[in-house]
């Protein structure tokens, strides 16, 4: 088999379409055929079976998917050693990370390293922690900026940028130059939280474990999916919201939104960088290298 019949197979198997596959490789169909059939013969093994109008991967397909995925970054990591030799930097670099990274520190750190190593092509996803930890797991990406508590054994981190979530409210509130508030006061206050998988929840609540108290012990009011739509809420409204002071930079700046400190809660944490255990990929350490030595 050679490198681009896996990448057709790849293809069709994300797409779980023939004619999607052809279109986005800019072949015809009965060559995404040729190409798949000619695996097939080799493997002695059907990779796809068709149910009604769709088609579906068959155990042989799944395992082989996984094979290719690997292969197909093996062979990346080839192409990078070996124009590393004459000092170029070419290949992919697949990204997952979390809203905070995406919307607040990466753009600066990722333009700079773009200008650098022009010819490695970058793609970056956006995910809670949950959905980059499952990114990873499934070789969707090859390196994870999370920022979530809990580690897995299967994973290795790295501490990348250190992080602070600070409790916010519109400066206009009542209570925005009070400056310090107790626990117990609160625990009466409407507050707004991120969803479940988000790894700014989950230092929140260990945290509060860290005092005996849990989420059920606070007015929640309700639960947002982006930091984006939390900070718009809480500018609107008389709520609260635990977030990154990355997040909040600018509101900060324009006098928008106010920092109030809780006593005797203190929620500082670090970013961190997470790939699989035991990979050895030379583009995600030189670009781990990079923004380690980034000046934020």
């Amino acid at each position: 088999m050679n490198n681009f019949r896996l990448e057709v197979f790849i293809k069709v198997a994300e797409k779980l379409s023939f004619t999607k596959a052809a279109k986005e490789l800019y072949i015809t169909q009965p060559a995404v055929t040729k190409h798949i059939n000619a695996i097939e013969l080799k493997l002695n093994s059907k990779l796809f079976e068709r149910k009604g109008n769709r088609i579906e991967l068959t155990k042989a397909g799944i395992i082989l998917l996984d094979y290719a995925k690997k292969i197909d970054n093996i062979y990346e990591q080839l192409q990078f050693e070996l124009s590393a030799l004459q000092q170029e930097y070419k290949g992919k670099l697949r990204i997952g990370a979390s809203t905070t990274m995406t919307q607040y520190v990466m753009p600066t750190f990722m333009a700079s390293f773009h200008s650098k190593f022009k010819d490695l092509t970058i793609k970056v996803i956006n995910g809670n922690t949950e959905q980059i930890e499952n990114a990873l797991k499934q070789n969707e990406i090859d390196l994870g900026i999370i920022e979530g508590h809990s580690k897995r054994r299967e994973f290795h981190y790295v501490e990348f940028l250190k992080d602070e979530i600070v409790l916010a409210v519109r400066s206009s509130h009542r209570l925005s130059k009070k400056g310090e508030i107790s626990i117990k006061e609160l625990q009466t206050l409407p507050i707004i939280v991120r969803e479940e998988g988000s790894g700014t929840l989950e230092f929140i609540v260990y945290h509060l474990k860290m005092n005996n108290l849990t989420l059920n012990d606070f007015n929640v009011e309700i639960q947002f999916g982006s930091t984006e739509g939390i900070k718009n809420y809480i500018l609107h409204s008389d709520t609260f919201a635990f977030l990154s002071i990355q997040s909040i930079v600018n509101e900060l700046r324009r006098n928008e939104l106010s920092i109030i400190d809780v006593k005797n809660l203190e929620i500082k944490r670090y970013f961190n960088f997470i790939f699989p255990e035991g990979q050895q990929n030379p583009i995600v350490d030189l670009f781990i290298r990079y923004v380690r030595g980034y000046n934020f």
